[in-house]
């Protein structure tokens, strides 16, 4: 499922912490908690979010690259715990989405390429926004403007060839929120154009060491949250993935999470 490294260890040791965090201490969980971890299975969200929860110190700059309304959609608490952890939090989006967001201290409504602040940052998450760039060689030079030296920006997102991906490219806008709507409820304003350019490990590789930056970490992530809502669903493909993951194989339908370091 995913390399050994440093920082996915570092993720790991804070998933319990995290976890209590959303759910609160102990029983009784909702039944999907629950059946997550009899299978030994954590969202790639929940990797997302505990790889950040790593990351964040008090002294970290953070600069949120397209936030829109929620710095992490599904574990408000625990953003927010981030944010008063941190020195300063930055949102950047060019969409209106972001002035419904109330955990950044700060927030800017341009496209990353046109931000000129006067400080650098420390860390910069992508959460779902790869794929929605269009302009992909412009986009990582920005954030390499905009990284401090040793900083990380940290990339969370969908495969270019996942089953839902390749979908999503072949189908129409109204589709994608047709769908998004169904499996998570999601509002319309929260759907966007789809291109896929920077979703592949070899893309961001290329992307990011064009722009003078490393990669410190790269892993793919069993994605079972398609069927979340529908009990027996989930357990056949939690199952099926538990399997796939026991004999080393990765699930078709899956995250990416990289780590790009700037050196200094």
């Amino acid at each position: 499922m995913m390399g050994i490294s440093p920082l996915l260890t570092a993720a790991a040791t804070r998933l319990p912490e995290l976890m209590r965090l959303r759910h609160g201490p102990g029983e009784p969980w909702g039944w999907g908690p629950r059946l997550r971890a009899k299978f030994g299975h954590a969202t790639p969200a929940e990797w997302y979010e505990a790889l950040v929860f790593s990351l964040v110190t008090p002294r970290t700059r953070w600069l949120d690259v397209g936030c829109g309304r929620f710095v992490f959609d599904e574990n408000e608490r625990v953003a927010r715990t981030l944010a008063d952890r941190c020195a300063v939090l930055v949102g950047i989006d060019p969409d209106a989405n972001i002035e419904d967001n109330r955990v950044v201290h700060e927030r800017v409504r341009v496209p990353v390429e046109a931000y000129r602040p006067e400080r650098l940052f420390d860390l910069i998450t992508l959460k779902m926004v790869a794929e929605h760039i269009e302009t992909p060689e412009e986009a990582t030079l920005g954030l390499a403007r905009l990284l401090a030296p040793g900083g990380r920006v940290v990339v969370y997102t969908v495969p270019k060839w996942s089953p839902a991906s390749m979908v999503a490219a072949m189908t129409p806008l109204w589709f994608h929120h047709l769908v998004k709507r169904i499996l998570w409820r999601a509002e319309e304003r929260d759907t966007f154009a789809t291109f896929y350019r920077m979703n592949t490990r070899g893309e961001l590789r290329r992307l990011f060491r064009g722009a003078g930056l490393d990669e410190e970490m790269f892993a793919q992530l069993g994605d079972c949250r398609s069927t979340n809502r529908w009990k027996l669903l989930n357990t056949v493909e939690l199952a099926v993935e538990w399997a796939m993951r026991r004999l080393g194989l990765c699930y078709p339908e899956r995250c990416i999470l990289g780590v790009y370091r700037k050196p200094g």
